[in-house]
């Protein structure tokens, strides 16, 4: 990933993903969100994981927030269901007498302008079209020079999305820092510009049927959280977890 080769100078690419494409929040660590649900239908909420290695998580070397938001909806009793055309192989533990859900849409190293390129493919390869979509890493890997075209990817990627289903509810990240050692003037510069820009992207974006929003990812996100210079640990997997189901519960049936 170009961006953040540039900026934190990892080992290795393989191990390399931030997310900086999100806004600011309230202080509970979410923006407002809406409280009637996406899928009123009584049936399954599809729910999409969309991004890179962070979404994607790399068993044992690092976590996804999947498998923790997984089992703390499954403790909520919700009627959910996640979807994408990936497969997560790593091992997970049984919770409660089911098997992980491990279906998602993230890809570790991909950037914005490959997601937009290649959205409508996934999305026609899949049964079900998301009602709620986490996009958590937008433009991560993108480099750090054109932060318009970033912003013009997420844009068309959100159109894509709302084509499909006029009712789709999509959640932006502000996203968990990278190792507090790895934040070099260069990439502080980036990251708050990103932050300072996108807010307005999240209320452009909403529709009167779709909304846009924000999730608060960064606010008390601590070092112990990582696994790496940016990827999580299973403190920091749960960490992000319980963020999003503050946001997801108003909306599941």
């Amino acid at each position: 990933m170009k961006f953040f080769k540039n900026i934190f100078s990892l080992a290795t690419i393989a191990m390399i993903i931030v997310v900086f494409i999100a806004c600011s929040s309230d202080d509970n660590g979410t923006t407002p969100n809406p409280t009637t649900p996406t899928n009123p239908s009584g049936t399954a909420t599809k729910i999409m994981p969309l991004g890179a290695s962070r979404v994607a998580g790399a068993r044992p070397l690092y976590e996804s927030y999947r498998y923790e938001l997984w089992k703390l909806l499954l403790d909520g009793n919700y009627d959910f269901d996640f979807i994408g055309t990936e497969t997560d192989p790593a091992d997970y533990p049984m919770y409660n007498g089911q098997s992980f859900d491990r279906d998602h849409e993230g890809r570790g190293g991909i950037t914005s302008g490959e997601i937009l390129a290649e959205l409508d493919i996934w999305l026609n390869d899949l049964t079900n079209i998301p009602d709620i979509v986490l996009f958590s890493s937008p433009g991560g890997n993108d480099g750090f020079t054109d932060l318009n075209q970033t912003v013009a990817n997420v844009n068309a990627i959100i159109d894509i999305f709302q084509a499909r289903n006029p009712n789709v509810t999509i959640f932006l990240e502000l996203p968990a820092p990278a190792m507090t050692s790895e934040q070099t003037p260069e990439f502080l510069a980036f990251y708050n510009q990103a932050l300072n820009t996108l807010p307005q992207v999240a209320t452009n974006k909403t529709t009167a049927t779709s909304s846009v929003l924000t999730v608060d990812m960064s606010t008390n996100f601590i070092d112990a959280y990582l696994a790496d210079d940016v990827h999580y640990s299973e403190a920091g997997a749960s960490f992000i977890a319980n963020r999003y189901l503050e946001v997801l519960a108003p909306l599941l049936p």
